[in-house]
């Protein structure tokens, strides 16, 4: 027995130095790195998510090419998000324009441990009555029909994220960041090609709750805020869902401050844990095993590769 006993303290005392010295090695490590390799390493990890790190601002953003265009949009997405860990709001606003109903959607929220926003553009190769709204497949639109969008990401008007390009899936992703959807509002302006679509989403807006007062416009741009979401349509196992994601997201961005304390640069801490707790990064970009699966629904997969390989979900 006290042989047993001696061998456990030995296992046990061995693990703690061996880990101990792993531990201060890829602190070295990673302090050692220059800030170019330290950006580039991160992009060679996160662009075959469909994502790439913007180092000076700190965030996580979708490419262009991500290969989530290929799965669109459906009202699914929404209702199954809480179940994936993310909590967040959604204004979808819906409208025609030249033969298609279009959908322009805004999110914001907590997706697992990364405070996030989006704005995603897509519509249907037909018109669509409001009862087909859905459940139809929306597709995400060519690189001719982008638009032009900015994004101004605030928590109790404190700026998380700024972001302007020309997309059909504009995203910021902060990691390491805790907030209640509630706490977030989304500044948004988007710039149309003409005055008809400029229109048209003008009284898609209005029908989805927009006061015209709340609506700027100036010349082709459109500008708003988006604050909040009706609750009121949320059944009571959603509410119930969100709830208790919401509280595994607390406990794992907690955990995840603590374990990269010895840095404090998001990058920094991003590369300690793929050295230091593989596994756990893997769980960093949440939104990859959300797409994955409703990938498999759809029957179709994401494209792979020798990086996808190294780090898929």
């Amino acid at each position: 027995m006290y042989f047993a006993l001696f061998i456990l303290l030995f296992l046990v005392l061995f693990w703690t130095i061996f880990f101990h010295c792993r531990k201060k090695k890829i602190i070295c490590r990673v302090r050692c790195m220059d800030q170019c390799n330290k950006c580039a390493l991160l992009d060679e990890l996160a662009i075959p998510l469909g994502y790439t790190y913007r180092c000076r601002e700190g965030f996580f953003s979708s490419t262009v090419d991500a290969w989530q265009k290929t799965a669109g949009y459906t009202w699914l997405y929404d209702y199954m998000a809480p179940r994936f860990q993310m909590v967040i709001d959604a204004l979808p606003v819906y409208f025609d324009y030249r033969g298609k109903t279009w959908l322009i959607e805004f999110w914001k929220g907590q997706y697992g441990i990364n405070t996030g926003a989006e704005i995603g553009i897509y519509h249907t190769d037909r018109l669509l009555s409001e009862d087909e709204y859905k459940t139809a497949l929306f597709h995400a639109v060519d690189d001719d029909e982008m638009l032009s969008c900015t994004l101004y990401l605030c928590n109790k008007g404190e700026t998380y994220a700024q972001l302007s390009e020309k997309h059909w899936w504009l995203t910021a992703f902060l990691p390491g960041r805790f907030s209640k959807p509630a706490d977030l509002s989304l500044n948004v302006s988007i710039y149309f090609p003409d005055d008809e679509m400029l229109d048209a989403f003008y009284e898609g807006l209005c029908r989805a709750g927009y006061n015209i007062n709340d609506i700027a416009i100036q010349g082709n741009c459109l500008s708003f805020v988006f604050h909040n979401s009706n609750h009121e349509d949320f059944g009571f196992l959603t509410r119930i869902r969100r709830c208790h994601a919401q509280c595994v997201n607390y406990v794992c961005c907690k955990l995840y401050l603590w374990v990269t304390r010895p840095f404090i640069i998001t990058q920094d801490r991003i590369l300690y844990l793929y050295y230091y707790l593989p596994a756990a990064f893997r769980k960093l970009l949440r939104l990859r095993r959300f797409h994955r699966r409703l990938h498999k629904k759809n029957g179709s997969t994401p494209p792979s590769g020798q990086h996808q390989k190294r780090i898929s979900l």
